[in-house]
């Protein structure tokens, strides 16, 4: 047994001397990196899909078509129609009206009419947020309404069908610019509420709406989520039309909203946002919240529960709408009085219409928070900072770096929007482009780390370059058009020529 202790003390000692020789391990030193800060924009810029929209409507019986060069002013500094503030559009509302249609196909004049606007928005670097509707009259008379009688002057639903089956291949091959659809065709205005053919909830109507004027507007709902591409939205007038698609006629309002698992899918439950057209006018927005019952049951308030529904599905949904009424005061004043960006950013508001109702957008400059909501509505990103590599990349070979992206707006952009970096050589101005896995519609508001890592070419001739970013439209229409790229919110970043924003760092590649 000693013998054994002697020769396994022997054994140890002989591997320590060796180990002694080998010498401590090597530490793993990482490269050197240089960290770029970038300085936060006060400005305010047109960018694509968001912020104040130019409102325009059309009678088809006596088209009048957009025109591209005044849309072009309208993505510079303009005054608001009847307001006391200036804006930057990228937006147009287009509410076409199908009079004269209400119990017949469309004319192939028609449907080259809608065609040439959307030409028009796309020399113009313009998008649209598309309506249609039958009738924008309210007719007055001795009804509980006063205001508005029936009969109101929609279509039925058979009408209303075949008319989206007409436009399907119109909104195919002109998604491009497209923002987003709104659901209209029924009832005055196309806002789904005073309909002679799908329930009238008013005063002047039941008060409430049946199980079978559920399932029709829904029916026109699924046609038009099928007429358009996956890729588009369509938005509703109230929270409740989206349940009941979703969950059937007897949904509760406790129905769940859009979770992030199934945002973005294409599903049809990812494709339904908001248009609010009476944004903080009364204390339910004029109906927006309300429970409009079914057979079995009857209206209700549903604020509370709605409201809150609609602030959680917004946020990976289109929402946007108007002001219609300035008594909701202070309400729809500007902080502290009142709540007016508080709800804009809680219910994720990407647009809102310029020329009505200014009563309200007006006290919003004199109050002195029109900048900041300009500013803020939908997206805006600011680049605080970035960790870049020292060491020159052999070309081939990976390159990555970090970048620290804050998302100030009310929202986060609604349509698939690539990633990219750009690396352009100094010397030749040759520029090479590398597509970023990461999806920009999941920057929602608040701060985000992005980590970039691309694989250089092996053809990029060594030298140094400028590193750059690229948001371009997803349409390969659009990709190579300026206009429709996003503009980072920082000073030097962006190139209005090129629609790159510069990260102001330089790559050695050898």
């Amino acid at each position: 047994m000693n013998n054994i202790k002697l020769t396994c003390a022997a054994a140890l000692l002989i591997f320590l001397t060796q180990c002694s020789k080998i010498g401590n391990p090597v530490l793993y030193t990482p490269p050197a990196t240089d960290t770029v800060y970038y300085d936060e924009s006060d400005d305010d810029f047109a960018n694509p899909e968001r912020g104040f929209y130019y409102a325009t409507e059309t009678y088809v019986s006596n088209y009048e078509p957009l025109d591209a060069a005044t849309m072009k002013t309208w993505r510079t500094l303009q005054q608001a129609s009847d307001g006391n503030y200036k804006i930057y559009s990228t937006l147009v509302f287009r509410n076409i009206i199908l009079d004269g249609f209400t119990n017949k196909d469309l004319t192939q004049d028609v449907l080259n009419n809608i065609s040439a606007d959307f030409n028009s928005a796309r020399e113009a670097g313009m998008k649209l947020i598309l309506r249609f509707c039958y009738t924008i009259t309210a007719n007055s008379g001795a009804c509980p309404e006063g205001f508005i009688c029936p009969a109101y002057g929609d279509a039925p639903k058979s009408i209303v069908l075949a008319h989206i089956a007409q436009l399907k291949s119109l909104l195919q091959d002109n998604a491009d610019v497209i923002a987003c659809m709104q659901m209209g065709f029924v009832g005055t205005w196309g806002e789904n509420y005073y309909s002679d053919y799908f329930g009238d909830p008013s005063s002047n109507g039941s008060g409430k709406l049946s199980d079978e004027n559920w399932s029709d507007k829904s029916e026109v709902l699924k046609a038009l989520l099928d007429a358009l591409p996956q890729s588009r939205m369509i938005q509703v007038r109230t929270p409740q039309m989206k349940q009941r698609y979703v969950y059937g006629v007897d949904a509760p309002t406790s129905s769940a909203a859009l979770t992030e698992t199934e945002a973005f899918s294409g599903s049809d439950i990812a494709r339904i946002g908001f248009h609010n057209d009476c944004f903080l006018s009364s204390a339910t927005d004029y109906g927006t919240y309300d429970d409009y019952g079914n057979s079995s049951t009857e209206r209700g308030d549903a604020y509370s529960i709605l409201h809150t529904y609609a602030a959680a599905d917004g946020k990976y949904t289109v929402v946007g709408g108007e002001t219609c009424d300035d008594t909701y005061s202070p309400e729809n004043n500007c902080e502290n009085s009142g709540k007016a960006q508080t709800e804009m950013a809680n219910m994720h508001y990407s647009f809102l219409n310029s020329a009505y109702n200014n009563d309200v957008n007006n006290d919003w400059e004199t109050e002195g928070c029109m900048d900041a909501i300009k500013k803020n509505l939908g997206y805006r990103f600011v680049l605080r900072d970035g960790v870049f590599p020292e060491a020159p990349v052999k070309a081939g070979m990976q390159l990555a770096f970090a970048l620290d992206i804050n998302n100030v707006g009310y929202a986060s952009p609604y349509n698939e929007r690539p990633l990219q970096v750009i690396m352009r050589n100094q010397s030749t101005k040759e520029e090479f482009t590398f597509d970023v896995n990461e999806d920009v519609r999941k920057w929602y508001t608040g701060n985000h780390s992005v980590n970039i890592k691309i694989i250089t070419d092996n053809s990029m001739p060594a030298g140094d370059y400028d590193l750059l970013l690229n948001l371009p439209d997803a349409a390969s229409s659009l990709a190579n058009m300026p206009e429709y790229s996003i503009r980072f919110a920082n000073d030097n970043v962006w190139e209005e020529a090129t629609g790159y924003n510069k990260l102001n760092v330089t790559i050695t590649i050898q």
